[in-house]
């Protein structure tokens, strides 16, 4: 008798492949997800070199923290940060996002400890403004620029009192100046751009050609506020707000910014405007940290560590 063959008997192994490759997708989904967890509390220290100052100036070390995200139970963080006092830098950059809980401020303060007796300054994120909020994962995967300002309000003064106890200067919207190791420092900052509180006009003017080095602060690095700082004369400008990227990819790095700076530029040293040189007219070096945090309801980062960076700046090259 010849052997029949039906059509149920020709899907069963497929049904079956099918099962084992959802079954597979699965395991590799949640191992996916454990490892994402797991970054999130692998913090790294990043060392950058940028040859920014004048002939003749010492080198000064630079630390740039961004985007802690702090909440109180967050111990491991909490020891990290405090660890990084170790390094004794002549400077702290801090380009905002440091709490997402109301009691945060405080731990936050214990754990800089002695950073705070360091020169510094800081400006303010959107998290230091409001308390961060459930949302769905996926918009961590597309381009989102919500200004999400309905949720309940940190305390943002008392932060910003703290930081200034030990001296630090707040640069939002505003400019000043420091003498570090005899090193004369000019800087403008704003306040959050995603929020849309810059107050460009305010900082708006040439940058002190006195100074030895011209330094812009901003949290998120929208374009309109590198365009104008490249072309006020700033040498060098901090910002944060990207993550990075917070969910990357293998060798393509990330996919979204959270503002629209392109992705190639969401982390680390680069020049602005991207195609300019050192001593392009118009042209700044630009720093953009990948944070060292995450929203509380989504602690995941793939193929992007959370970090801090100590930048060495030593003198440039001649033109």
């Amino acid at each position: 008798m010849p052997l029949t063959v039906t059509d149920a008997d020709l899907a069963r192994p497929s049904a079956r492949t099918a099962a084992r490759l959802a079954a597979v997708g699965a395991a590799a989904g949640g191992a996916g997800l454990a490892y994402a967890w797991w970054e999130a509390r692998w913090f790294a220290l990043r060392h950058v070199t940028v040859p920014v100052l004048p002939p003749g100036a010492p080198d000064l070390r630079v630390l740039h923290l961004s985007d802690l995200h702090l909440t109180p139970y967050q111990r491991r963080k909490l020891d990290w940060v405090a660890s990084l006092r170790t390094l004794e830098p002549d400077l702290v950059v801090n380009t905002g996002d440091n709490i997402a809980h109301h009691a945060a401020v405080d731990p936050l303060m214990a754990a800089l400890g002695s950073l705070t007796e360091v020169p510094g300054v800081f400006v303010l994120g959107s998290n230091d403004y409001f308390s961060p909020t459930p949302r769905n994962p996926v918009r961590y995967l597309v381009p989102d620029d919500r200004r999400y300002t309905r949720s309940a309000a940190l305390p943002w003064q008392h932060l910003t009192d703290r930081l200034g106890e030990g001296g630090w200067i707040g640069l939002s919207n505003r400019r000043d100046q420091l003498t570090v190791k005899g090193v004369r420092l000019s800087f403008a900052g704003v306040d959050d751009p995603h929020l849309r509180y810059d107050d460009l006009a305010a900082v708006h003017a040439p940058a002190d050609p006195d100074a030895d080095l011209r330094i812009a602060v901003t949290h998120a690095p929208y374009l309109r506020v590198l365009d104008q700082f490249a072309a006020d004369g700033y040498d060098l400008t901090f910002a944060g707000h990207t993550h990075g990227g917070q969910l990357c990819l293998p060798l393509k790095g990330a996919l979204v910014t959270n503002c629209d700076i392109e992705p190639a530029r969401a982390k680390g040293l680069h020049r602005h405007p991207a195609r300019s040189r050192p001593g392009d007219p118009g042209s700044s070096w630009l720093h953009v940290s990948a944070g060292a945090g995450t929203s509380p309801f989504v602690v995941a980062r793939f193929c992007c560590r959370p970090e801090a960076t100590l930048l060495r700046l030593t003198q440039r090259p001649d033109f």
